[in-house]
Order: C-alpha cells, then sequence, then structure tokens
C-alpha cells in the first residue's frame, strides 16, 4: 500500500556514532509536518534452548536504571554485518555459547513511532559452551542465568520479565516448536 506521507527533508541533530537523532519533514494529505526520528543499525536477540532450558542474562540498562532478565542480544557491528553473524557473535560475548543450530523466527520493529530499530529474532539450538567475550561494563558485570523454558514464560506472566524483546522471542521460540 501506498503511503501518502513522503519525507522532503531530513536533517541530523546529534549524532552518537551508534544511534542518530534526525528531524524529518514530511509532506502530509492535510499540509507539512515534523517528526522526529531515531535512526538505528539494527540489532539481534537469541534465544538459546538447552533441552528444556533457556539461557538469559541480567545485566544493568541505564536507561531504566536497571538490571533486566533478557535473552542475549545486541546491535549489528559495522557496515555489512550479517544478521546471522550477529547473532552468533552476540551469543559468545554475551553468555559463552556456540549454536550447531542458528533458526530466524521473526523481526520486529521496536519502536516504530520514534524510531527505525529492527530486531532480527534467533532460536539457537546443539549448544556448546566457549569462553565468553563480554564487551562493555554492563556485559562484564552481567550474570548468565540458565532457568527452564517454562519458568521463563512464568516469569513474564508475574511481570518479573519486562523485556519486550525477551517476551517475543520466548513465544516465538515456543511456537516454533
Amino acid at each position: 500500500m501506498e503511503s501518502a506521507f513522503r519525507v522532503i527533508g531530513r536533517r541530523t541533530v546529534a549524532d552518537t556514532g551508534f544511534v542518530r537523532l534526525d528531524r524529518l519533514h514530511l509532506a502530509a494529505p492535510d499540509g507539512a509536518i515534523v517528526r522526529v526520528s531515531v535512526e538505528h543499525p539494527g540489532a539481534v536477540a537469541v534465544v538459546p534452548l538447552d533441552g528444556s532450558d533457556v539461557v538469559l542474562i541480567r545485566q544493568y540498562r541505564a536507561a531504566i536504571s536497571a538490571a533486566l532478565l533478557e535473552i542475549p542480544a545486541g546491535k549489528l557491528d559495522g557496515a555489512g554485518e550479517s544478521w546471522h553473524a550477529a547473532a552468533t557473535r552476540e551469543l559468545v560475548e554475551e553468555v559463552g555459547l556456540e549454536a550447531g543450530n542458528l533458526d530466524h523466527l521473526m523481526t520486529i520493529h521496536t519502536s516504530p513511532g520514534f524510531a527505525n530499530e529492527r530486531i532480527a529474532i534467533f532460536r539457537a539450538t546443539e549448544l556448546r559452551a566457549v569462553p565468553s567475550r563480554p564487551v562493555g561494563a554492563e556485559e562484564q558485570a552481567a550474570e548468565v542465568v540458565t532457568m527452564s523454558f517454562d519458568a521463563a514464560l512464568d516469569a513474564v506472566a508475574a511481570g518479573e520479565i519486562t523485556d519486550a524483546k525477551t517476551i517475543i522471542g520466548l513465544f516465538a521460540a515456543r511456537e516454533a516448536s
């Protein structure tokens, strides 16, 4: 379906090297409007399944001043890194696992009202332990948590897991089984 909206101008307000904040000028059905957009390189998330268990990571998130229990995830690094390569890298970096099998489950838009971030979610099976390679202070201080898959779903229902990509990833992995 063709959109009645069209970008007619763009001005970068801030560029952090990780994300960029742009002011968009749009032609709209009722005239011109201005919107703000966060431009993101894209990210991956991985649901590592070890039999009836799932491997999660509890790490600090500065934006909410709290540690969250999440599936391993991270942004694409560098131009041209594939979703699959990023998922493989993040699994090793964050939880010290390699997957014999890595299946793409879905790709989601996290906050399309103001950001273009997409996250490709994968399911990892046939896991093998390898030395982890944490990057950054949060990953170095993180805790790897293994729990039954059912316990993770119970934690979602209880409001203990609140991270959207983790919730979506867990339910997608359940449906794909």
